[in-house]
């Protein structure tokens, strides 16, 4: 009978030799994906301009914000896992964190949230940080 995964495997990054570098993909493009939703889903109509639930969320006063933090804190999470430096993490909350705040704003609030896509930036730090880390153990 095959054994079944938990979460907390599955969040980790793999010890096998040779499936570091796939496994870091595939987090990083459900990562990515959590990110479009939060930040970029949906288009406004007529325009180039997107948006996603963090916006939508921030409609709601008071609450809206911080539920869009939610998910937003487990993409931190994840890079945690993944071995990110603390100064890049450290980078990564301040964005949600500005997001958070400015985003509670009433109604400028909501506009800020469709331009200031925290999820957006913070995967393509990770994303940044997993090519240069690459790069760097080819080098080795």
């Amino acid at each position: 009978m095959p054994s079944r995964s938990t979460f907390a495997d599955r969040a980790m990054p793999p010890n096998r030799p040779g499936d570091g570098a796939r496994d870091r993909q595939a987090h990083l493009t459900e990562l990515a994906q959590l990110a479009a939703l939060l930040d970029t889903r949906y288009r406004i109509p007529g325009t180039s301009w997107r948006f996603g639930i963090d916006a939508i969320l921030g409609v709601v006063p008071g609450i809206g914000d911080t539920l869009a933090a939610l998910p937003a804190l487990y993409l931190i999470w994840r890079a945690r896992q993944m071995g990110v430096p603390k100064s890049l993490l450290l980078r990564m909350i301040a964005n949600v964190g500005i997001d958070t705040v400015f985003g509670s704003v009433p109604i400028a609030g909501t506009i800020f949230d469709v331009f200031f896509k925290a999820s957006r930036r913070n995967v393509t730090l990770l994303r940044r940080y997993l090519e240069e880390n690459a790069a760097s153990e080819v080098g080795r």
